[in-house]
């Protein structure tokens, strides 16, 4: 039996007061991640007195473009801003089962499809609580959700132990090569003195056309995030002319940065490391979109160069080497690398520093892999369970 979206959940109509927010409970469309991946922390707080309001056990839904996929669960009280839906359980609905119920494609096909807008699609309210669901009692439902949530704690233990390993090799390379009290007696530079050359991006076209065929995946500044992760992404297909491929493909131990994006709160300059584990779970090579450009650095420098990148975007450096005005901000890429200055430190230990890292960059790579094939299955049981093609009555909770 099938019953309204409505009949399980309503929408959570509240505000809080910003005052009594920050950085880790606020939701906003630019902190949560696509792919149905959670959230980050925000970068700041909206400047309004008050905002919706969630609490502990609500659905977060992203309504703009819908097709990214962006969903979390609360695990605390917070605000989040007006282009979050906030989904609240009904007393005989669960709240993992509403969860899962909010994170199957099938729900995100059907909330773009009746979405408004074109460049910039949003959900819209009365037809999402029109969405049809499967009518199943609360045991039923908790079972349901306790297949689903037993993977996604998996994931979840992966991702923890990553952006640990992650906090690791920052805490290291600060050490090193910031702290590091003999850096007084190094040499100092920029960045183009230890880049060998660097890449333009290529978009091409979405099916073979012409000259363009070339099959790539193209990393975008949406994907830096997951990738940074140990995530495999969801690079799109694109089709290149060849030449540009032979000129533009990326290869272990490139660095990709976004040179056009960000936000008046996120500086353009995001950038991630392109490793052989990455490259070796597609099926095609890669390149970077026109938004971003890529860096090919000096033997040995890439883990350096990445690191120092990413201590200098944590200080707000990248601002101030931006510019646009028509809310697309670009990056002053030649400027930055031609005329920041940084510390060069001998090449044995930035050599030391690299073989170090690379043995964390396995292990983040590794637990990314391991998720991919969680997910999948996870999300091939989603739909089978919901649609009670898998039967969960014989699960003993």
């Amino acid at each position: 039996m099938k019953c309204k979206l409505s009949d399980i959940c309503d929408f959570r109509k509240g505000k809080v007061e910003v005052e009594n927010l920050n950085t880790k409970n606020y939701i906003s469309t630019e902190n949560m991640l696509p792919n149905k991946s959670g959230i980050t922390e925000a970068t700041s707080l909206p400047n309004v007195s008050s905002t919706q309001e969630y609490k502990n056990g609500d659905v977060l839904v992203s309504n703009i473009r819908p097709y990214f996929k962006k969903i979390w669960q609360a695990r605390y009280d917070g605000g989040c801003s007006n282009d979050v839906l906030v989904f609240v359980p009904k007393s005989t609905t669960d709240r993992d089962f509403l969860y899962y119920l909010l994170a199957d494609d099938d729900f995100f096909t059907y909330s773009m499809a009746t979405s408004k807008g074109t460049k910039m699609p949003r959900g819209d309210k009365t037809s999402i609580m029109q969405y049809e669901v499967p009518m199943l009692d609360f045991c039923t439902q908790k079972k349901i959700a306790s297949v689903l949530k037993s993977l996604d704690e998996k994931i979840e233990l992966n991702n923890a132990i990553n952006e640990n390993l992650e906090q690791q090799a920052q805490a290291i390379f600060k050490e090193w090569f910031i702290d590091n009290p003999e850096n007084n007696e190094w040499s100092t530079g920029t960045f183009s003195e230890l880049i060998k050359s660097t890449l333009n991006g290529d978009w091409g076209k979405e099916s073979p056309t012409g000259n363009n065929t070339e099959k790539v995946y193209c990393i975008r500044g949406a994907d830096i995030p997951e990738v940074k992760a140990g995530n495999k992404g969801k690079m799109p297909t694109r089709y290149i002319l060849p030449k540009n491929f032979a000129t533009k493909q990326l290869t272990d131990g490139d660095i990709v940065v976004e040179i056009s994006g960000g936000s008046p709160t996120q500086s353009t300059g995001r950038c991630t490391a392109i490793t052989q584990s990455l490259l070796d779970r597609y099926d095609s090579g890669m390149v970077c979109t026109n938004f971003c450009k890529a860096i090919k650095p000096k033997e040995g420098y890439s883990l350096f160069i990445y690191y120092y990148w990413q201590y200098l975007y944590g200080k707000g450096v990248f601002f101030s080497y931006e510019n646009g005005t028509t809310g697309i901000k670009n990056l002053d890429f030649s400027g930055f690398i031609e005329t920041e200055t940084i510390l060069i430190p001998p090449v044995d230990k930035v050599i030391a520093f690299d073989d170090y890292c690379k043995s964390i960059f396995n292990q983040i790579f590794a637990n990314g892999k391991q998720n991919e094939h969680l997910a999948v299955l996870r999300d091939t049981l989603l739909p089978k369970l919901m649609s009670g093609t898998l039967d969960v009555s014989d699960i003993d909770l």
